[in-house]
């Protein structure tokens, strides 16, 4: 871009400027063939004072380029995103057409290759013609517009955007300051580079209007080719934008005029430096500048332009993923610098047939803006033994452009808040697992009878050692099951499947109310706002607020025999050198004792298999597990189920307000079935491609328990209702008597365990 000298002030400031920059000016030619210079004189003095103390070290390095995502197609590496600050892509010498170099120079620089970095003619001349009154004129080699752009390019890297600011106006400053360090800094470029060097330099990093860089981004923002292509006339109208971008890019009619006025000065430029025909001249002055030659094609940039189906997870990618890189840096704020200055393809996890597929299936079931209610639906699959998300899909469209249409948001329903979802939603009886698995842990069997009749619970008795009173709780907590002939005992086995409240109620009062968040924490539960999981004695019926992800990735430890992998997004990056980086790394850690694991999924898989889960089961023979949510009033409905080798989780609920699900018809019927909807057919896909086998076989002792409550172990004599008198199976109850020769059950533990 032409620098100005409009900033001197005056006749007489600008006359001390013009002697002030000739007397410099000869001392930097000098330069240019010698390496000190030793000068006399009064006003030669003051010249070799200003040059000695200007900085003469510049170095041209990676300029910032386009960061790309990819997924897994059939097989195969596909790019689904692009993500940049600056839409550039840095391309080699034989990949920029000849039209595009020779108009560069002869618009920009006609004595680039006699020069070594300044040209003191042009300098004069500008610097006269301005002090005259004519137009303000401007002298810059491309070797000096080069020097600026560098400082430009190192000014966007700043931390803050006043610091980032601040520096680009010091760059662009219409002072002889600046343009004395600006001529310095080119000869030292010309000294230490090729002419070759500085000119695909200069084209590759100078700017084409709005976010574009590059001679190639702008081939394909205005013309839709590549630099190697540009036709003569295309070469002319891109570097005819660079002095003037804001006027002179060719995006409407104003700027179609502007940029042929400027165009074909280049073009007669060409003709006399005999780089083109006078046909090539005729030709090319006749292509017009318009809507019919300029073929604007939108910069792919960011999530909002993503794969279609991807975009929720490439901005959760952005946003949760990439900021752990290890790859880009050591600290957070090299990943970040590392990540705008760009040039990274990062290779995730997703794969792209699976969450198209899913994507379709949630926006069939689903729809974005129904009338009755501010309806919202997720869904996110996870692979079990490694964390992998394998897709992530969302009843809304993806719009971060903040354009308030009520069928987008920017919002992601599966993930936390700090990774660009919600505070999550309500769980209900989703969060039943973790008090099944705590009540295997401490002994209890799955057979074992407890008494399902909601009725107030003394919350007084209840224990929760994570609070220094163990039994902190007052007062009487009344609660209800989802239908009123859920009453009387029933074995545990058969209140998972049925999902009867007043079983795991019954059951939460016997355990420690820490040891079920532990529980929950070990298989990475954490509520979506980043607040401590709540553990009231309603917590066993799914008071916390969790996401979608979180879920899905619980699941995946439990359906991976009790290890848990925390999730991960990225497998493995290519740094802009090329070489093969680390991904987020697997991190996996045993939850669940692998006995207690199997029994509980054995008794999820009724939830699958004749439960409340049964309508989300594909049929198609893989083994699944699984367990349905549905909160007070039904505002929010779930359901979360695996195979061995996937776990997924279904949102559908209210973004907003506490419609009753249950109450709403929608197209694909009611609104609290969808759910169920989405996961069968999902799961029915994902089965396709991940094929599942069955779990290990449950241990005895985890049907009849260790304890003496419930249906027990009868030693080698079977089990029995009863009380065990001695001869009874080992933690045998009731009113009768147990059959077989086995101990008697351990002491009854202290009220409210």
């Amino acid at each position: 871009m032409i620098s100005r000298f409009s900033g001197v002030g005056g006749v007489i400031g600008g006359l001390i400027g013009v002697v002030t920059l000739s007397v410099v000016t000869g001392i930097l030619v000098a330069a240019t063939f010698t390496p000190a210079v030793v000068l006399a004189g009064g006003a030669i003095n003051s010249g070799v004072s200003v040059f000695n103390g200007l900085p003469s070290y510049i170095t041209i390095d990676t300029l910032p380029q386009q960061n790309r995502l990819f997924g897994t197609l059939k097989g195969k590496q596909v790019q689904f995103a692009t993500i940049f600050s600056q839409n550039r892509e840095e391309v080699a010498w034989d990949a920029v057409s000849d039209n595009a170099k020779n108009a560069a120079v002869d618009g920009e620089d006609r004595r680039f290759y006699q020069h070594g970095g300044i040209d003191p003619t042009g300098i004069v001349r500008a610097a006269v013609a301005t002090l005259s009154g004519r137009d303000v004129q401007g002298a810059s080699t491309i070797a000096q517009q080069l020097v600026k752009n560098i400082f430009i390019v190192k000014a966007t890297q700043l931390k803050t955007e006043a610091a980032q600011k601040k520096a680009i106006a010091e760059a662009q400053a219409p002072t002889i300051d600046r343009k004395l360090k600006e001529m310095k800094l080119a000869i030292a470029l010309e000294k230490k580079y090729t002419k070759q060097q500085i000119l695909l330099a200069y084209l590759n990093i100078a700017g084409f209007g709005g976010t574009t860089y590059g001679i190639e981004a702008a081939a394909h923002r205005y013309y839709n080719t590549s630099a190697k292509n540009l036709t003569i006339a295309q070469g002319a109208s891109l570097i005819a934008i660079v002095q003037e971008p804001s006027v002179r890019a060719p995006i409407n009619a104003s700027g179609y005029a502007q940029n042929t006025l400027r165009r074909d000065v280049i073009l007669r430029a060409e003709f006399a430096a005999k780089d083109i025909t006078k046909a090539e001249l005729d030709t090319a002055l006749a292509t017009p500048v318009n809507a019919k030659t300029v073929h604007l094609t939108d910069p792919a940039n960011g999530c909002f332009a993503a794969t279609l189906s991807a975009k929720f997870f490439c901005d959760y990618v952005v946003r949760a993923a990439v900021p752990t890189l290890t790859s880009l840096g050591s600290t957070a704020a090299e990943r970040e610098a590392s990540w705008q200055k760009g040039g990274w393809d990062i290779h995730t996890t997703i794969n792209l047939s699976l969450q198209q597929t899913a994507q379709k299936i949630m926006w069939a079931a689903v729809p974005k803006n129904p009338s009755q209610l501010r309806l919202g639906g997720a869904s996110v699959s996870v692979e079990a033994g490694t964390g992998r998300i394998l897709l992530m899909t969302e009843n809304k469209k993806f719009d971060n452009t903040g354009s308030g249409k009520k069928d987008s948001t920017a919002v992601n329903y599966n993930v936390d808040v700090a990774a660009g979802g919600g505070v999550g939603f309500q769980v209900g009886s989703t969060y039943k697992p973790f008090t099944l698995l705590t009540w295997l842990k401490a002994g209890h069997g799955l057979y074992e009878s407890v008494n399902a009749t909601p009725y107030p619970v003394d919350q007084t008795t209840i224990e929760d050692t994570c609070q220094p009173n163990h039994y902190p709780y007052v007062g009487t907590w009344v609660y209800k099951n989802d239908t009123s002939y859920e009453r009387g005992y029933m074995s545990v086995m058969s209140g998972t499947a049925a999902s009867v409240n007043g079983v795991f109620v019954n059951m939460g009062k016997q355990l420690d109310q820490c040891d079920i968040m532990k529980t929950a924490q070990s298989l990475g539960v954490h509520p979506g706002d980043g607040r401590p999981l709540i553990h009231l004695p309603s917590a066993v019926l799914g008071i916390n607020n969790i996401a979608p992800l979180t879920m899905a990735a619980a699941y995946a430890g439990i359906a991976n025999n009790g290890v848990f992998c925390s999730p991960v997004a990225v497998d493995y990056v290519v740094s802009p050198a090329g070489k093969q980086e680390p991904g987020q790394p697997k991190a996996c850690h045993r939850a669940i004792d692998p006995d207690i694991d199997a029994a509980a999924i054995y008794a999820m898989k009724g939830v699958m298999n004749g439960g409340t889960g049964s309508a989300a089961n594909p049929g198609d023979g893989t083994p699944l597990f699984g367990k349905t949510g549905t909160t007070d009033s039904s505002v929010h409905t779930w359901i979360v189920g695996a195979s061995s080798r996937v776990a997924t989780a279904v949102w559908v609920g209210n973004v907003r307000g506490h419609v009753p699900l249950r109450q709403v018809y929608l197209a694909g019927g009611n609104a609290s079935y969808l759910r169920h909807v989405v996961f069968r057919a999902t799961q029915a896909a994902i089965d396709k491609k991940y094929p599942g086998h069955d779990w290990a076989t449950v241990k005895p002792i985890y049907f009849y328990g260790s304890l003496r409550t419930g249906y027990g172990y009868g030693g080698t004599g079977g089990y029995g209702t009863g009380v065990t008198t001695g001869t009874g199976g080992t933690g045998a109850t009731g009113t009768g008597t147990g059959k077989g020769n086995g101990k008697g059950g351990a002491k009854p533990p202290k009220p409210g365990h």
